[in-house]
């Protein structure tokens, strides 16, 4: 008699043939362990390297606090800041589109939104020069010259930041709302509704989690873009963030300000995540 058969006859509990810990979850649950205790690990060697060689607390203060580092925080702080209120517009509308509308390029644009994140992140540096230095992009740049902006500046960090981190708001944004049921929205335009009432009274109310969630994991990947900024701003004084500056400082051999400056952004970083998964408990993120 089969397990499922006995169960409907005689009301009993229908249990696993096998319960215990077999060979599959306990490959899965060392696999597990073993990606944790990594992260864990590198992120305690930070600290442990501070530690270890004996670094004193006031001279690591004073060197996170000259005037290069504090402008290099100031910078990254506020360009990524711009770059999050960029990314959640452009977000939310094209997470809308990619959500609601079904259109013959509807797979072109759902490809594209994903090519910043699957190509080398220099590359989007390297496209951003060569696009500012012929044709439309010229014209841009002249235009911008013209009322005293330049790309080399906050400007051109925005930028970087953004490209790299609006796909993942958009995810983001996109996944909250396909979890809003689209029935709600059509009672709202049969009711009288006009389309954006009832995106900003329906949908918007509903997905906030989503989409907070998915603002707050675009302005951690704008915070640590360092690649793009390097190869298409450079590493001059005025345009220094904190990735940038921790790569300045380890290559003339400060490896301890260059550590104190990852741990911080660490902690950024962590504290963003936790507000991710706080905001939208178990939901997967790209």
């Amino acid at each position: 008699m089969s397990r499922l058969r006995f169960w409907k006859q005689t009301g009993g509990p229908l249990r696993p043939v096998s319960a215990g810990w077999d060979l599959f979850a306990l490959t899965c649950a060392v696999a597990a362990a073993g990606l944790a205790g990594l992260i864990v690990v590198l992120v305690a060697a930070d600290a442990w390297y501070l530690v270890g060689h004996g670094v004193p607390l006031t001279e690591l203060r004073e060197s996170l606090t000259r005037p290069a580092i504090r402008r290099a925080v100031a910078m990254s702080l506020g360009t990524s800041l711009c770059s999050l209120v960029l990314s959640v517009g452009v977000g939310i509308s094209v997470g809308y589109v990619l959500s609601r509308w079904r259109f013959s390029g509807h797979a072109l644009l759902d490809t594209l939104v994903d090519v910043p994140v699957v190509v080398p992140p220099v590359v989007i540096g390297v496209s951003l020069l060569a696009f500012f230095g012929t044709g439309v992009g010229m014209a841009v740049k002249q235009a911008l010259k013209a009322v005293d902006l330049s790309l080399v500046s906050g400007l051109g960090i925005v930028l970087c930041q953004f490209l790299m981190a609006v796909p993942y708001c958009i995810r983001a944004v996109k996944a909250a709302f396909d979890d809003v049921d689209r029935e709600l929205e059509d009672v709202a335009l049969v009711l009288g509704c006009s389309r954006w009432r009832a995106f900003r009274g329906v949908t918007l109310p509903l997905a906030r989690s989503g989409l907070l969630a998915g603002g707050v994991l675009a302005w951690a990947r704008a915070l640590g873009v360092f690649a793009p900024i390097m190869a298409f701003v450079g590493t001059g004084p005025r345009v220094q963030v904190m990735p940038t500056c921790v790569w300045l400082e380890l290559s003339v051999g400060n490896i301890e300000v260059s550590l104190a400056l990852a741990l911080v952004m660490l902690a950024l970083s962590g504290m963003a995540l936790l507000a991710v998964h706080a905001l939208a408990p178990g939901r997967r993120w790209p």
